[in-house]
């Protein structure tokens, strides 16, 4: 149609962006017993950064707002898997799993920052153009969702009762 598919995109990330962040309670709890707090948090924390991004997008709310309540998300997120709950049980942790936790607590700090700097020049500046703006969230997309995949995978098979 020309236009970004925003719709869809947000569909998208709804559906894996959710499991991209319940995975580190899985990472913990997977050689530990974690509260499921945990969990919660980080689903809670996503769902806001989501919600907040599509409505800004969608023109339900400005721009603005949207971006702020976003990244109130995305900082909240960062919070728990650094210096909250989660990242204090990491602390604790060692071999493949807490290799795992710190590898993809970096892809959502540094992977992550593609999306608020195509949200601010995409929307808040409308200096990007459409084309670009899809270009750039679905090469993120691409690098993070398969980085992010990869580690997982990876840590699951070391951690398998045949590889231990």
């Amino acid at each position: 149609t020309g236009t970004s598919p925003t719709v869809f995109r947000y569909i998208d990330w709804l559906l894996t962006v959710p499991l991209l962040m319940v995975e580190f309670y899985f990472i913990l709890s997977a050689v530990k017993k974690v509260s499921s707090g945990i969990f919660w948090r980080l689903l809670i924390g996503t769902l806001v950064m989501l919600l907040g991004g599509y409505a800004g997008e969608a023109g339900y709310i400005s721009v603005n707002a949207g971006f702020i309540i976003g990244m109130g998300g995305w900082i909240f997120i960062l919070y728990e898997v650094f210096s909250g709950e989660a990242g204090k049980e990491a602390a604790r942790l060692s071999g493949a799993a807490k290799d795992c936790f710190e590898f993809c607590k970096w892809i959502v700090t540094i992977g992550w920052a593609v999306y608020p700097l195509g949200y601010l020049f995409g929307y808040m500046t409308g200096s990007a153009n459409e084309v670009t703006l899809n270009l750039v969230y679905n090469l993120a997309d691409f690098i993070n969702k398969i980085l992010f995949g990869l580690i997982i995978y990876k840590t699951a098979s070391s951690l398998t009762v045949g590889n231990k």
